[in-house]
């Protein structure tokens, strides 16, 4: 049933939607196409992807649906996702996403108050078209997702773009790149179907910002599609207000409607699976003893409040940057009541590449730390950071494994960077190899969740900047008191005791003006339209929680602590 060279191209010339394009999808995806009648699916594993847009004649709903079940036969998925113009009545209880597509004619001239704008950032911006994704688009990426309200399978599309985008792809990258080779602006082109140019996704930079360098890229983008003789843009989705706007001010009408279903589909699993579900800890006290370990890491996620006005309710949660213990239960019973997950910054991978960078590169005038330390000080440091050392600490296989070069830190990074990387280095000898901000934006992602930072990744960094050169010597000076510390910041935590928490630590570094109470305005701002459309999870460090609780409640909100979910 996988479909021949020849029906390929028999699709892409019948193409009408961008999830026709079928060598992009096999590649985003993972899956492999095959057609029933004249739908497209994608399947891999458990996994089936329903494309409702027929390659031939109209949609009719009860023909999709009958299609649909003769491949969910085929293929055993469980896990599935369907898209089309309005869902099959079966179909309609899983309802996820309601949309609508919209395009633009490859004859569309650029509108007239908009070419001066457009010629203004020609001036400054240099177009290229490419195929290779750099670490300039991937900080681009990093830096317009973490900031944007996404969908979870727009924000994949994002996600996926570095593996689908080869020298042999139909897709193009064109990027707008300023007078200092900075990546101003870019659209992922995908020009496989025979009828039009598929605009996938699109960012720009308000780090590197250059005012109308997307709306130059639009210009550019007719251009192709004209010079690959395609009839009409697809310029997909109208994912949120703004997107909806940028593609209706260059003409973009919405014509045709979507729909998504999602479910999972237990009755397909076979026996053995379910048996693997059911069945016990596995019978050797090893197994056992490594299941109760790891199910008593999970606690329950205490430092929590709820949010409600006018019937609408959030929640937001305080976090530990480090931590040795799970919420995952917690939070998955959290997130089953709610659609947006909102953060303080992004924390995907790019966007924490960038903050080690930033801090492994210090300014040629900066002062390093070692010159605040006497070497018996380094040397009592470097004890307390690594533990243990020795050969009878090697033979007794104690040793503190991948221990950290004190000394670099100290000297050759930016102070703060030094501050975060020995402390969390002391935290993980002591088992705390977790962090709560980090377990909720992973979980919020396998469940599909939309994302958002309030923050941007240089934004924070000009945070870790602030933090008092004085205060960290001072911490590091203090370094005796640091097991006391854990165990009391442990139990309040875990007690959900905001007051206990704060009573302690108020001489850590980052426990400042800057870093705590001017964000404090910044995050209210910035999280307060999600929740006051409610179904919104905010999390934020657990010291900004002492102002913010009554910040919330100034503004109109009903916020009360609760126990836990």
């Amino acid at each position: 049933m996988l479909i021949e060279n020849i029906e390929r191209r028999e699709i892409l010339k019948n193409a009408n939607v961008p999830e026709h394009s079928v060598s992009f999808m096999e590649a985003m995806s993972g899956r492999k196409a095959f057609l029933i009648d004249s739908y497209l699916f994608f399947h891999a594993d458990k996994l089936l992807m329903a494309v409702g847009y027929p390659l031939s004649d109209a949609y009719k709903s009860n023909d999709f649906y009958r299609s649909l079940t003769e491949a969910l036969d085929y293929t055993a998925a469980t896990d599935c996702l369907a898209i089309c113009p309005f869902l099959p009545r079966q179909l309609r209880s899983h309802q996820k996403d309601l949309c609508q597509y919209y395009t633009l004619s490859a004859n569309h001239q650029v509108p007239s108050r908009l070419e001066k704008l457009v010629q203004r950032a020609g001036s400054t911006l240099r177009v290229e078209e490419g195929n290779e994704f750099t670490l300039s688009h991937q900080r681009l990426w990093a830096e317009f997702v973490g900031r944007t309200p996404l969908t979870a399978n727009v924000r994949r599309l994002y996600e996926g773009t570095q593996e689908v985008i080869t020298p042999d792809s139909n897709l193009i990258l064109l990027n707008a790149w300023d007078a200092k080779d900075n990546l101003a602006a870019c659209l992922l082109l995908d020009l496989e179907p025979q009828s039009f140019l598929s605009y996938i996704v699109g960012a720009h930079s308000r780090i590197h910002y250059t005012p109308y360098a997307s709306d130059l890229l639009f210009s550019k983008m007719l251009d192709i599609a004209k010079r690959e003789g395609k009839e009409y843009i697809h310029l997909g989705l109208g994912v949120n207000d703004g997107i909806r706007r940028f593609k209706k001010k260059w003409g973009g009408s919405a014509t045709m409607s979507y729909e998504m279903a999602t479910w999972h589909d237990s009755s397909r699993l076979t026996g053995k699976e379910i048996f693997q579900m059911i069945a016990p800890p596995p019978g050797n006290s090893s197994s056992k003893q490594q299941f109760l370990n790891e199910a008593a890491k999970d606690k329950k996620f205490t430092m929590l409040w709820e949010i409600e006005r006018k019937g609408r309710r959030s929640w937001i949660g305080g976090t530990a940057h480090f931590f040795r213990y799970s919420f995952e239960t917690s939070l998955r019973k959290l997130y089953d009541q709610v659609d947006t997950v909102v953060f303080e910054g992004p924390l995907d991978q790019v966007s924490m590449d960038i903050v080690a960078e930033a801090g492994k590169n210090p300014p040629s005038d900066f002062r390093p730390l070692i010159e605040a330390f006497s070497e018996e000080e380094i040397n009592k440091l470097e004890r307390v950071v690594c533990g243990p050392q020795g050969l009878w600490v090697k033979l007794l296989q104690i040793e503190f494994a991948d221990p950290p070069d004190v000394r670099y830190y100290l000297s050759q990074t930016c102070h703060w960077f030094a501050f975060f990387s020995l402390w969390s280095s002391f935290l993980r000898r002591k088992g705390w190899d977790g962090s709560v901000d980090m377990e909720a934006w992973h979980i919020a992602r396998e469940m599909d969740k939309i994302i958002v930072g309030m923050e941007a990744i240089q934004e924070q960094i000009e945070t870790l900047e602030s933090i008092p050169y004085e205060r960290v010597v001072n911490f590091f000076q203090e370094h005796q008191s640091w097991d006391h510390y854990i165990k009391r910041h442990e139990k309040a935590y875990l007690e959900g005791d905001l007051q206990g928490m704060m009573g302690m630590t108020a001489e850590f570094p980052s426990r400042t003006e800057m870093v705590i109470n001017r964000r404090d305005e910044t995050f209210l701002k910035r999280m307060l339209p999600y929740i006051t459309e409610g179904r919104c999870a905010v999390f934020v460090g657990s010291a900004h929680m002492y102002n913010l609780q009554h910040m919330i409640a100034d503004a109109g909100f009903n916020i009360k602590k609760i126990d836990a979910f």
